[in-house]
């Protein structure tokens, strides 16, 4: 069974940072591309970023471009997400998923076959 589980969420004021990391265990981790995405209270999922399985490329929404640094350990099973200048409105529920990436694919949640549970962000003023 796959299991992917989100950690290093927190509270932190505005300018700060933070590092998620998503623990995977379950699957060919090596073989499957790595995503994070996030939901705030009342919007839909957005995609924040994601890289491929070899950890050459990496994605990022254009908001979180120079601000957000996506990274994988594919020894350790392991992706992080490390998030600086943080804003209030990066304020949100981030998830962690697996998913067979493309360069044309990787910002759809219907890419992803396999999610986290998510873990909260919460930056204030």
């Amino acid at each position: 069974q796959v299991h992917l589980v989100e950690s290093g969420g927190g509270l932190v004021q505005a300018g700060g940072s933070l590092r998620l990391s998503c623990a995977a265990s379950g699957l060919p981790f090596s073989s499957y591309g790595m995503g994070w995405f996030r939901q705030a209270p009342g919007k839909e999922r957005d995609f924040v970023a994601a890289i491929h399985w070899r950890g050459g490329s990496t994605y990022y929404a254009d908001s979180m471009k120079g601000r957000f640094t996506i990274s994988r350990d594919n020894a350790k099973m392991m992706v992080y997400l490390q998030m600086n200048s943080l804003k209030p409105e990066d304020t949100a529920v981030y998830y962690c998923a697996a998913g067979t990436l493309t360069d044309s694919n990787f910002r759809a949640s219907r890419s992803y076959a396999y999610w986290g549970q998510g873990t909260q962000v919460t930056v204030s003023e």
